[in-house]
């Protein structure tokens, strides 16, 4: 094979042709005989033309004649030659009506070849009418292209018929392909089904698997190809395409790997698969090629046959999978720029317990379950410090949203806390009505529940309620939930209203637990029930301190139990 591979369409086609030219005159130099470069003529040389092709008379032995004539020759007869064709053949006359029109066909002559099992053999139907016999010719108009013959001298070549018939057995349909040619007044016609089983079966794998095939004889130029190949390309199958048209349809940076395949062929070698791009009116196909070339005794290959598969689903299916894995990747990255983001956001807005705490007899642990695995923070908050007049301020709340749009509104209302809860004297009802009119003022602002509550010295917690679940407190072994009758409207809501506060006294041994309504929602189920069930978990952390608590909380929870972001603040008082 030659070393220099054509890398472009035009040159690919002039080396095939030259290696074309040179396997040829080796042919013909071994055959001794001089070989056309062109597709040899089909078809059988024609009648001498004094020759009279339908003298048709009585019936003889071996055919069947449907005409009588005294000193008629059956055996020079055209129906004489009829068993000799393998396909089913009749000698049509045709009948004409009062105008001169062909209305109809009587058969002179038949075989005894059926097209199909369930068809009546041609030589059963003599003397009988064509619509008669084929009762579904009528609909396929196989009487007025027969006639066309009569009338124009041209034969007519594969007319295809869609043919359906009612037997006694059942419905029966067929495709069946004509031929036929005027013969003296007369129309000599033959008839084949398309396919037969073996041929459809062909059809139905290449068409599941995608695939066709095709044979390029080398010699005499002629190319054949399967049904699958040319529905793969899109052509008509009576018109397959020859190397060189193939060469200008493959995609311009595949034609050296085309070219190395080919003149692998040609050179007699049998190429390893390889998958080539053709353009298909307009759309790139990706095709799996394997070739094997047919060898002649004179070790000269003259044909080349090729199987293809059509990998063209496939490869986009890869295509779509690697945009996605790219799309994910970029995604995951993203995600996990915005942990990194929220992250730091949490250790800034959420911040642990302070010492401050422990001087005052508490104690304090909180924790923070976005409902996001790839989030982490929320719109779910909590603040607990010391004031300067000696009191604890103990706060949590819930923003709308998730993820980094959330955080932005948390930060928000958690500051905004911080500024207010410095206010010389004001209580936890008036730090709610402040908090609940900055969002009724803020069209930009969405509602947000929370609760806010100061623990003096005395360990007293006064706390109001804005829309929020009610705290829990576990003394002694059980677990009580807070009563929540002043419970508010959720902030940014209702404009002007005024929160009012409850007090519950605080014991040594007592912990309260706060939490977000991301810890009691869930589709389905009464949030009653939910926070009852809390409460029952909470109940067996008895003697336990704050964070040990919460990991037993967290523990008696699964992850998708969590619908929304979860915080949850346990205090305990020393």
């Amino acid at each position: 094979m030659s070393p220099l591979i054509p890398q472009d369409p035009e040159t690919l086609k002039q080396h095939l042709a030259r290696e074309v030219r040179a396997l040829r005159e080796a042919a013909r130099h071994e055959a001794g005989v001089r070989l056309d470069d062109g597709p040899a003529p089909a078809g059988v040389p024609p009648a001498d033309e004094g020759e009279d092709l339908c003298s048709c008379g009585t019936a003889g032995p071996g055919h069947g004649c449907g005409d009588e004539g005294e000193g008629h020759d059956p055996w020079a007869c055209i129906c004489a030659t009829l068993p000799a064709i393998p396909l089913s053949a009749a000698l049509f006359t045709p009948v004409r009506d009062e105008t001169g029109r062909t209305a109809d066909f009587t058969v002179k002559a038949g075989n005894h070849v059926r097209a199909a099992e369930w068809l009546e053999a041609p030589d059963r139907q003599i003397g009988r009418r064509l619509l008669e016999v084929q009762p579904g010719a009528a609909v396929g108009g196989l009487v007025g292209a027969l006639d066309t013959v009569l009338s124009t001298g041209r034969a007519l070549k594969g007319y295809a018929l869609d043919y359906t018939e009612q037997r006694s057995d059942g419905l029966h349909r067929t495709k069946l392909l004509y031929d036929a040619a005027s013969c003296g007044g007369r129309v000599l016609a033959t008839w084949r089904a398309a396919h037969n089983r073996m041929e459809l079966l062909s059809l139905d794998a290449q068409y599941i698997a995608s695939m066709g095939w095709g044979t390029w004889d080398l010699l005499s130029g002629e190319v054949t190809w399967s049904e699958g190949l040319s529905s793969i390309f899109r052509n008509d199958p009576s018109r397959p395409l020859s190397l060189a048209e193939l060469c200008d349809t493959v995609l311009l940076d595949d034609v050296p790997r085309f070219g190395k395949f080919l003149l692998a062929l040609i050179d007699g070698e049998e190429p390893s698969g390889t998958e080539i791009r053709f353009s298909v009116l307009g759309e790139v196909r990706t095709l799996h090629l394997v070739g094997h070339p047919v060898i002649a005794t004179d070790g000269l290959p003259w044909s080349m046959h090729v199987i293809a598969r059509d990998l063209t689903s496939q490869v986009r299916s890869r295509q779509r999978l690697a945009a996605t894995r790219r799309q994910s990747d970029r995604l995951r990255q993203e995600a996990a720029a915005e942990r990194r983001v929220a992250g730091a956001l949490r250790e800034a807005l959420l911040p642990t317990h302070s010492a401050e705490l422990a001087q005052a007899g508490l104690s304090l642990a909180a924790a923070y379950m976005p409902a996001e695995t790839d989030a982490a923070v929320g719109g779910d908050w909590y603040k607990c410090r010391s004031l300067p007049d000696g009191r604890i301020l103990l706060a949590i709340g819930d923003a709308c949203g998730h993820g980094l749009s959330a955080v932005a509104r948390m930060a928000q209302q958690r500051h905004a806390l911080a500024g207010l809860a410095h206010s010389p004297g004001a209580h936890a009802g008036q730090l709610t009505t402040w908090l609940n009119e900055l969002l009724c003022a803020d069209p930009a602002a969405e509602t947000a529940t929370g609760i806010i509550g100061h623990i003096d010295q005395e360990k007293r917690f006064r706390w109001a309620c804005a829309g929020h679940p009610a705290p829990l407190l576990l003394r002694g072994g059980t677990a009580s939930v807070l009563d929540t009758e002043h419970r508010g409207p959720l902030f940014g809501l209702l404009p002007g209203h005024e929160y009012e506060t409850a007090t519950t006294d605080l014991l040594p041994g007592d912990l309260l637990l706060l939490y977000t309504d991301g810890m009691v929602e869930r589709r389905g189920e009464d949030i009653a029930d939910s926070i009852d069930t809390l409460r029952k978990v909470l109940r067996g952390c008895g003697g336990l301190g704050p964070q040990d608590t919460l990991d037993r909380i967290m523990d008696a929870y699964t992850p998708e139990q969590h619908e929304d972001d979860t915080c949850l603040v346990a205090l305990g008082v020393h």
